[in-house]
């Protein structure tokens, strides 16, 4: 299967005969140009302008919440994930819904914006994760200490930073070398798309640094 970024937490999926997923569609105001893009689903973390613009992906089914899914032979498993801002006062929650797709075999955990180290339960709702796409440069999501804690509970094949900031963003968030330096990596070359085969996955964490797609 592909994987491509588009920058922030936008991603697309895809796997020969299978649905084609776009994941947390941005608007314009994030920074980031997002092509034209089309699929047969949409995920939908949470509700938020850089996370929400379903409106850029045509005819695409929408999923905003968590449950069970099955659309075109692809499997999606939606975790809720919601944390108290702290405000006794106010008892806003911050609700976040993490996506593990099931691509014939291959899985993908696309953690949208989490916010903190999740629970046992939800780890173990999730199940095997082969490729992990994961926010690492704070704001509203895991800043890189937090990335790291989670991946190590998480224990993917792959992962895939996000939502940290670039020369392309204007979002207040921590650079990629901050999660990298955590990781105990140095420069890591950046790849155009990321392509997975269940047969070739690597033993040890390994960690692919993507080019977003303008």
């Amino acid at each position: 299967m592909e994987i491509v970024w588009y920058g922030h937490s936008c991603f697309k999926l895809s796997e020969r005969n299978l649905s084609v997923v776009v994941s947390d569609p941005f608007d314009k105001s994030i920074g980031y140009a997002l092509p034209k893009l089309k699929a047969d689903i949409v995920t939908v973390s949470h509700d938020a302008p850089g996370h929400n613009n379903v409106g850029a992906v045509k005819e695409a089914r929408v999923i905003n919440g968590p449950g069970e899914y099955e659309i075109g032979g692809v499997f999606i498993t939606g975790v809720a994930t919601q944390r108290d801002n702290g405000d006794k006062k106010k008892k806003v929650e911050t609700k976040n819904t993490l996506y593990v797709f099931d691509f014939d075999g291959i899985t993908v955990a696309h953690l949208g914006d989490l916010d903190h180290v999740p629970t046992q339960a939800q780890v173990e709702e999730m199940g095997n994760v082969h490729v992990a796409l994961v926010p690492v440069g704070g704001g509203g999501g895991l800043n890189s200490s937090q990335a790291a804690e989670v991946i190590s509970l998480i224990e993917p094949a792959i992962v895939v930073p996000m939502h940290y900031k670039t020369e392309d963003t204007n979002l207040k968030l921590d650079p990629l070398n901050k999660f990298l330096k955590e990781m105990g990596l140095g420069t890591v070359k950046t790849e155009d798309s990321l392509n997975v085969k269940k047969g070739s996955l690597p033993e040890e964490t390994h960690v692919v640094v993507l080019e977003h797609k303008h």
